[in-house]
């Protein structure tokens, strides 16, 4: 088996399995993209069509079919089948500069139980021990309070700020690097609390 099959396989962390989108994910992801409320610090909003929700979709596929990893479906373990929410590592440049972003989505019932934190510490892991990144970034509305904590959380530093959304308040960069993971706990932190 390459290394790129082996990424492509799904991986579970103590209580989620993360596995590489399908074509029949398309439902749950525009169901969950087009959420208000799962959507309300985005600067672009809820999805509003099933075609968006297809070409996002699709470029999570392509990412995945060129680059052997990518954002991952999120489930819990017992339950395979209930799509809890998104996220995970793909190059995308952020301000223009190339690089991994960091990315997570929840159902709201999925919220401060420490989900994301989960998915964000196996994406490191992959991120720095396995493709030897030397840094990952995230992007982050400044009202979005529990993201950033999560952020916080698991280690990464506000590095500045960015015009990415016209008429908008600048998005935050966050950014941790190599250097920075290899000095920290390899355990999730504590959950956020909800509404924190």
């Amino acid at each position: 088996m390459s290394s790129r099959e082996e990424m492509s396989m799904p991986l579970e962390t103590a209580r989620l399995l993360l596995r590489a989108p399908r074509e029949q994910d398309l439902d749950e992801i525009y169901g969950l993209h087009a959420d208000p409320v799962t959507n309300r610090f985005s600067p672009g909003g809820p999805l509003h069509s099933a075609e968006a929700a297809a070409a996002l979709l699709q470029s999570w596929l392509a990412h995945w079919q060129s680059q052997g990893f990518g954002y991952w479906v999120i489930a819990e373990r017992e339950h395979p089948e209930q799509l809890l929410g998104c996220g995970g590592i793909m190059n995308r440049p952020i301000g223009g500069q190339p690089g991994l972003y960091l990315y997570f989505r929840f159902r709201p019932h999925a919220w401060g139980r420490g989900y994301a934190s989960e998915m964000a510490q196996a994406a490191l892991t992959q991120a720095f021990d396995i493709r030897h990144a030397p840094a990952v970034q995230a992007v982050v509305q400044p009202a979005n309070t529990p993201s950033r904590k999560t952020l916080e959380r698991i280690g990464m530093l506000l590095k500045g700020s960015l015009a990415d959304v016209p008429g908008q308040a600048p998005s935050l960069v966050y950014e941790i690097t190599a250097a920075r993971w290899a000095t920290l706990p390899k355990t999730p932190p504590e959950p956020t609390p909800f509404g924190a």
